[in-house]
């Protein structure tokens, strides 16, 4: 379990992290989402001790990160895939980890193995492709056998297949009762394998929820529209006030500001023919661009 209590981190004038508070609980994938600068990898970073708060406190199992006997077998981390000696081979970068804890190389090689490294493990890593840069962190997160892992954009560089199997990997571990935190700005990969999930926006907490109640947050409901009469069905529609039109084609479009028996009975007192008339569940993205519209930072002319 991570707990953070009134956490927050300055730099200068600068404020990343803002009187944080939330519970990372064990037995879920728990997605950590937001905008760039909006403090998830400062958090990250401060849970692992690698920065030190300003304010507040954050423990992992009820106690700091440094304090812990054996780290990596306490936490698991991927904060930085980049952080290896070019010079050295796979094998070696996980020997010299686990010579610090008393691991053993068998342990090296089943983690090798797991990732799919095990045919390049002699390899230097300098010649490493970002996906398999990214494998060899995960080995390395995985070392320790840790309780709790902290993965920043584990898929960035993965193909389709190495995407399915970080998504099967982390829905095994949170199975075994493991404490899991995924950040990543894939919204249609977080939908298919978080629990949880944790929006930040200008280092503060915007939602802490379960997915499903996220899901509920992506905006006004909308409904897909086919008809023969589609442009006469639409024009009756607009009439009504927040009513908004996505047209796909000529007999097709998508309404919001209406339900789905609001539409039915417009169609019925035209005397429309409906060939589909069906609402659009709301996606994570929506759900996530509702919540950070007032949070970005960094924005494009």
């Amino acid at each position: 379990m991570i707990e953070a209590r009134g956490l927050s981190k300055r730099y200068g004038q600068k404020v990343a992290v803002d009187d944080l508070s939330f519970t990372i609980r064990p037995g879920q994938v728990t997605g950590f989402l937001g905008p760039n600068g909006a403090g998830k990898s400062t958090t990250m970073r401060l849970t692992v001790g690698l920065d030190r708060p300003s304010a507040g406190t954050v423990t992992v199992n009820g106690h700091r990160y440094r304090d812990a006997a054996a780290p990596l077998s306490e936490v698991g981390a991927l904060l930085d895939a980049k952080g290896v000696h070019p010079g050295r081979s796979a094998r070696s970068h996980l020997s010299a980890l686990a010579a610090t804890h008393g691991i053993s190389d068998r342990r090296v090689h089943e983690v090798l193995e797991q990732t799919g490294l095990a045919a390049v493990a002699n390899k230097r890593v300098g010649g490493f492709s970002l996906g398999m840069g990214q494998r060899l962190g995960i080995a390395a997160a995985l070392l320790g056998d840790p309780q709790v892992l902290i993965l920043d954009e584990p898929v960035n560089g993965l193909d389709p297949d190495g995407v399915l199997w970080v998504r099967r990997l982390l829905r095994h571990l949170a199975g075994e009762g493991r404490t899991v935190l995924l950040s990543s700005h894939l919204m249609s990969e977080m939908a298919q394998t978080a629990d949880h999930v944790i929006v930040l926006g200008r280092g503060r907490v915007v939602a802490d929820a379960p997915i499903a109640e996220i899901l509920t947050r992506g905006g006004a409901e909308r409904v897909a529209v086919r008809s023969p009469e589609a442009a006469r069905l639409a024009a009756a529609l607009l009439d009504a006030d927040g009513v908004e039109l996505e047209p796909e084609g000529d007999e097709r479009f998508t309404a919001s500001g209406l339900s789905a028996a609001e539409i039915g009975r417009v169609a019925a007192r035209l005397g429309v023919e409906l060939h589909e008339l069906s609402p659009v569940a709301s996606s994570l993205e929506d759900a996530y661009l509702a919540l950070t519209r007032e949070q970005v930072e960094y924005q494009a002319a």
